[in-house]
């Protein structure tokens, strides 16, 4: 397995309209560990840690749900952490 852990702010349509809740539900289907919440400024911030390909993926989905629109990501590669599941913050 080899996993990798990114950082994440997503612009957009992405507060109020369940982006965090459907991040926590994906990030549980996909066996995905980290955390979400909205920032002051509009956007939301991510941290999330797994195979690559389950990231993907989970952006993917994330984009294909009904009320939420990502206008932007800003993306980096950070050091991977000790930790279980995925939480809202």
């Amino acid at each position: 397995m080899n996993k990798i852990r990114r950082h994440i702010f997503f612009e957009g349509r992405v507060q109020g309209v369940g982006f965090r809740y459907s991040a926590y539900y994906i990030a549980q289907s996909l066996g995905l560990t980290g955390w979400v919440h909205n920032c002051y400024d509009g956007r939301v911030e991510m941290e999330v840690q797994g195979e690559a390909e389950s990231i993907d993926k989970m952006i993917q989905q994330l984009n294909a749900q009904r009320y939420i629109w990502i206008e932007n990501m800003e993306m980096k590669k950070i050091e991977l952490q000790d930790e279980n599941g995925f939480r809202v913050r």
